[in-house]
């Protein structure tokens, strides 16, 4: 039998977890590494993670740590799992402590707020010209941990990578595509959070199922307009990575994005609302790098530019769908 590959998993998230959970409960060699030693602690003495996957035991296979080098040396694939704003800081730990045969495979949703790079362009930025790979989709930690049917695409510019990758993940009830489109597929999967904000204001404003379609067709118009205009493929955006995992974020009642956005639309500070999550809404400070890069790329982005207005300078709820509604008709 070919020896199994040996996986890292950088983030004990519910997302990294359940990764983790996924690929020991396939024979893989594990271990998930998290940055705070004594929240580390208390995973690997329970074998659960209350925090951010609870209900989900972690079998015993699974080697937790906090020492990052456990993590990344002598692994054949890397898995980035690190909230989108933490990810630099992350790679600068472990520059040169891997092989250069180690696929590094990215699965956060979000573009860093200083540099408007993609989690990509960071890993290249740090770490040089590595193997690289973007897991993405309509994936629910929750779900996935408790074997509900869910589809994911994985993009790489190296097809030998895509099909390592497709090949690892896949399950009976984790099934797994390919695209070449790593731009677009990121992009899907980190501009969606912005477009779930503006569903669950609309939610936390009493509106209805009209304007959520609205919101969710002109919102998936603006991503791609950005996307083609940074050389993504124009078809990867009505795919699992785009549609599908707008549509998912934007419905859930669960999703942090759309919660957020809800508590918004009700009223609520949005400093109170952050307090009280656990996990990080990615869709904050993507807000603020999407407006950035529409500025740059010069894409009308009404959704995108209002939530972030009503984010980083407290505007009206109320105010912005106004604005939004009243704006100069125009084709479809």
């Amino acid at each position: 039998m070919t020896p199994k590959l040996r996986i890292g998993v950088l983030g004990d998230g519910g997302w990294g977890t359940t990764l983790a959970v996924l690929l020991s409960q396939k024979g893989y060699p594990v271990t998930l590494w998290g940055a705070f030693a004594d929240y580390v602690k208390t995973i690997k003495k329970t074998r659960r993670n209350p925090r951010f996957l609870p209900g989900v035991k972690i079998p015993p296979a699974v080697e937790i740590t906090s020492e990052i080098s456990q993590a990344v040396s002598d692994k054949e694939i890397v898995v980035l799992a690190a909230p989108s704003q933490f990810t630099r800081a992350v790679l600068k730990k472990i520059t040169g402590g891997f092989d250069k045969k180690t696929i590094f495979l990215s699965v956060t949703k979000g573009i860093e707020i200083a540099s408007s790079q993609r989690i990509s362009e960071i890993i290249h930025a740090e770490l040089g010209n590595v193997k690289l790979a973007v897991l993405s989709g309509p994936t629910i930690a929750g779900e996935v941990a408790k074997g509900i049917p869910t589809t994911a695409v994985v993009a790489s510019k190296d097809r030998k990578v895509r099909k390592i990758i497709q090949d690892v993940f896949s399950t009976k009830r984790f099934r797994v595509y390919t695209n070449p489109d790593i731009t677009g597929v990121e992009l899907g999967g980190s501009l969606k959070n912005v477009i779930a904000i503006a569903c669950g204001v609309s939610d936390g404003l009493g509106f209805g199922t009209n304007t959520k379609a609205a919101i969710l067709t002109r919102g998936l118009a603006e991503i791609s307009r950005l996307g083609i205009a940074m050389g993504a493929r124009v078809k990867t955006f009505s795919g699992i990575s785009g549609l599908g995992d707008l549509v998912t974020t934007c419905i859930n009642k669960n999703s942090r994005n759309r919660s957020l956005g809800e508590m918004i639309g009700k009223g609520k500070n949005l400093k109170d609302i952050c307090g009280r999550m656990k996990m990080v809404a990615e869709g904050i400070p993507t807000a603020k790098s999407a407006y950035a890069l529409s500025l740059k790329y010069k894409v009308d982005m009404p959704i995108t530019r209002e939530i972030y207005r009503l984010i980083y300078h407290g505007k009206p709820p109320l105010k912005a769908v106004n604005d939004l509604m009243s704006r100069k008709s125009k084709e479809e």
